[in-house]
């Protein structure tokens, strides 16, 4: 570990020991405010905002930026869970979430492998952490650079009782949990370069994996997308969505179809409840190649979609939604 990972790791090991001395309740507040900083120094604003403007070009700037600071005080709030999340996990009913819904489309699926889908919209990990009280549940995560912080929120994982699969070399293990009977814990929603399809989001084409479809297409592990959002006291909401599913799983298109019905889900959760979600990536930092692929070709290697292929899978995931 280099010195200044190990520099960072001793300052977020003395962060999560004072949020864990405080109550749930006061650590939010305490992490509103540390979120509140991070926007006032402008850490990736920039970003933020060109990333908003064109999602909302009907709003004012004004409320845009209404949006952005309340954006990064929740993103301060997530901060402050993440190092008590094997704790949150296992609260009572009532305290934490206060309401969980559609946990119904699971029961069908205890024993069954099931692919636990959503993005980075507010705090997915502890959504994904109750599940996991409720039934065995592997999340596909991408290392930190930093090894040291990474291994403290590996433990906070495994003390949730969650399995972790490394997104750099895990695509045998989700087929392994898969077929003993898992649900695997996915996000959809990073910008996926050259090797992603392009899919409408927010109003632009953005690049999008077509693992999570590709995988529930060859092994029938149906997609179950949840969504977790913050009341005004503080506590979350769970909501689950019945199983994605799509005419004609069989032809050639359909992982194309599949990738844009769930990207569209989580705009519908987007558009209602925009700073849960994480202005902060840049998700379309991969563009369109205007004339380097047929039209209407999804590509049969993670090629880009062409210009028709996006329209099409609009016109279905706009039928689907």
């Amino acid at each position: 570990m280099s010195a200044s990972h190990a520099f960072e790791t001793l300052l977020v090991q003395a962060l999560a020991g004072g949020v864990r001395s405080m109550t749930w309740e006061r650590s939010l507040g305490f992490g509103a405010r540390l979120g509140g900083l991070a926007h006032a120094l402008g850490v990736r604003r920039s970003v933020a905002e060109a990333n908003l403007a064109p999602a909302f070009p009907a709003r004012s700037a004004e409320e845009r930026a209404a949006i952005l600071r309340e954006h990064y005080r929740e993103l301060g709030r997530v901060v402050a869970e993440y190092a008590r999340l094997a704790e949150l996990a296992r609260a009572p009913r009532g305290h934490v979430f206060a309401d969980v819904r559609g946990f119904e489309h699971f029961e069908p699926l205890r024993g069954r492998g099931a692919i636990m889908l959503t993005g980075h919209f507010g705090n997915f990990e502890l959504g994904g952490a109750w599940i996991g009280q409720q039934h065995p549940v592997d999340v596909v995560v991408r290392p930190l650079s930093n090894p040291g912080v990474e291994a403290l929120l590996a433990r906070e994982r495994v003390g949730a009782g969650l399995g972790v699969i490394p997104a750099d070399r895990g695509i045998r293990r989700v087929y392994e949990s898969l077929r003993a009977g898992r649900w695997v814990a996915m996000v959809g929603d990073q910008d996926a370069r050259r090797q992603g399809v392009f899919v409408p989001f927010l109003g632009r084409p953005a690049s999008t994996a077509l693992g999570p479809a590709r995988i529930s297409l060859a092994t029938g592990a149906p997609i179950v997308m949840g969504f977790v959002r913050r009341e005004p006291d503080g506590r979350l909401v769970l909501d689950i969505e019945p199983p994605l599913t799509i005419e004609h799983p069989e032809a050639p298109d359909a992982a194309l179809r599949l990738t844009a019905l769930h990207s569209a889900r989580l705009e519908a959760r987007v558009r209602a409840a925009p700073a849960m979600w994480f202005w902060l990536h840049r998700r379309w930092k991969t563009q369109p190649l205007a004339e380097s692929h047929h039209a209407g070709d999804p590509g049969a290697a993670g090629e880009p979609a062409g210009a028709l292929g996006v329209e099409s899978a609009a016109r279905h995931a706009r039928g689907r939604a």
